[in-house]
């Protein structure tokens, strides 16, 4: 953050928890770093999040908070705008400055993507600047627990050891912050009965999820789900497996798993990367970290939820990318099953794990995309399996029930044609924001185009 930022004279607000104090740069009012929830450590590290303890002291704001552990990928070059640490279950609020106490402004909460295991709401690209005083809205950015820390899950192990392990954890941090904003996005000069809970990629998945979730009812009033790989839900028995997974790669047996709490996160980062590297190549389309039916929290699987109705009745925005799979081909990433050899693989999976139904024939395939060459044929099955079908379904149940309203972004600049990534996943995401260039490395617009970039970007925005 500026210096220039830093000397702004501060934005003291009282939370349910305690006074916070944030600046007002003359364009926005911000409070960065706030603490929602307990930090999950120790006994706390694999259980559903609890209300932080009250403050008296006014506690600082000016400055993001930690992010959740991650492993590193040199061919992600992620800035996550913040240190890694386990204290990271915190969210930042920006809001115009000319918003008056009395305010109530449409509030929108986002939730990032990254896979399930990669990213946080401290991201230079989300800094929410630009998005709230051309809105004139509040937008809330939420950290919520990532890979082995959000999405593994060992509740089977609660009854057998007598500790007790939630579901769903990453899941469950958004919406106790969706609970936080509730109660306390009044003060900042938000309305807590118009709020948009958006996201991209897991974030979209964290949005479809919630909206099929019995308890988010209430929390929000609209919601955007952009690229969501909402059908990239299992079940309890494929995530007891790769809990399996994880703990022989800890070498750990199910009757030591009380150490979990204490074991060193370098460690556990390392096995849960071993795990979400092999997940994929075993079983192409799947992801090792991912929201699980628990019959609790999920209840069941949201795209058959939707389409029997069962939905939070909230208008909703969702949509895809033109060319989703392009920027996994691009990372060489295993995480989308491009290759005919992996597409065949995960048809089979999925014949195996449901008998009774019918899945397209390598012919069928053929003609579905005729006129392609097989690589471009796997990159159009890639992104319809992975995001597009699984949106369209989703949307389709859910107009049952609330408006629904569909796009695809199809815009891209002079430099990622030529990269052959076009509109490739992840690349609307500067357009939301009106954060269009992102450092003087930024490639994006090196060959032209952002007076076009930031006509779009207006254009989404508004």
């Amino acid at each position: 953050m500026t210096d220039t930022l830093r000397s702004s004279h501060g934005q003291v607000v009282d939370t349910a928890y305690g006074p916070v104090r944030g600046f007002d740069d003359g364009k926005v009012k911000a409070w960065l770093g706030i603490r929602y929830a307990k930090a999950p450590v120790g006994e706390l590290r694999w259980r559903a999040p609890e209300p932080p303890s009250q403050w008296r002291e006014v506690a600082d704001a000016t400055a993001v908070g930690q992010v959740c552990p991650q492993p590193t990928d040199p061919k992600i070059p992620l800035d996550l705008g913040g240190q890694q640490g386990e204290d990271s279950l915190v969210l930042n609020i920006w809001a115009p400055s000319a918003s008056e106490p009395g305010d109530r402004k449409p509030v929108m909460v986002w939730a990032h993507g990254g896979a399930y295991v990669l990213g946080s709401a401290n991201q230079p690209l989300y800094q929410g600047r630009v998005l709230a005083s051309e809105g004139d809205v509040v937008v809330v950015t939420v950290n919520y627990r990532l890979g082995a820390f959000g999405f593994l899950d060992l509740s089977a192990f609660s009854s057998a050891t007598g500790l007790r392990f939630d579901t769903n954890l990453g899941l469950r941090d958004v919406l106790f912050a969706l609970q936080w904003v509730r109660d306390n996005i009044a003060a900042f000069g938000g309305d807590p009965d118009r709020v948009t809970l958006f996201g991209e990629s897991a974030g979209g998945g964290i949005v479809t999820t919630l909206l099929a979730s019995p308890a988010a009812e209430g929390l929000f009033s609209a919601a955007i789900a952009q690229s969501s790989p909402a059908t990239s839900i299992y079940d309890a028995e494929r995530s007891r497996g790769v809990a399996g997974q994880v703990l022989d790669r800890l070498k750990l047996e199910p009757d030591a798993i009380g150490r979990l709490g204490d074991a060193p996160l370098g460690a556990i980062l390392a096995a849960s990367k071993e795990v979400f590297n092999a997940v994929p190549a075993d079983t192409p389309g799947t992801l090792a970290f991912t929201p699980v039916v628990d019959g609790d929290l999920v209840p069941d699987y949201p795209v058959k939820l939707a389409r029997e109705g069962r939905t939070h009745p909230v208008p909703l925005i969702i949509g895809t990318y033109k060319h989703e799979a392009a920027l996994f081909r691009w990372m060489k990433s295993p995480l989308m099953p491009i290759t005919p050899e992996a597409i065949r693989a995960m048809f089979e999976q999925i014949a195996a794990e449901q008998p009774g139904l019918r899945l397209p024939s390598e012919a069928d395939i053929r003609s579905a995309y005729s006129g392609l060459r097989a690589k471009a044929i796997g990159m159009g099955v890639a992104r319809d399996v992975g995001f597009r079908m699984p949106s369209l379904w989703f949307a389709d149940g859910h107009s049952a029930v609330a408006p629904v309203y569909l796009y695809r972004f199809d815009y891209s600049t002079p430099m990622l044609r030529l990269l052959r990534l076009d509109a490739a996943h992840a690349t609307e995401l500067p357009y939301v924001w009106g954060n269009l260039v992102a450092g003087p490395k930024d490639p994006t617009f090196k060959l032209g185009g952002l007076k076009h970039g930031r006509a779009v970007s207006q254009r989404m925005r508004r």
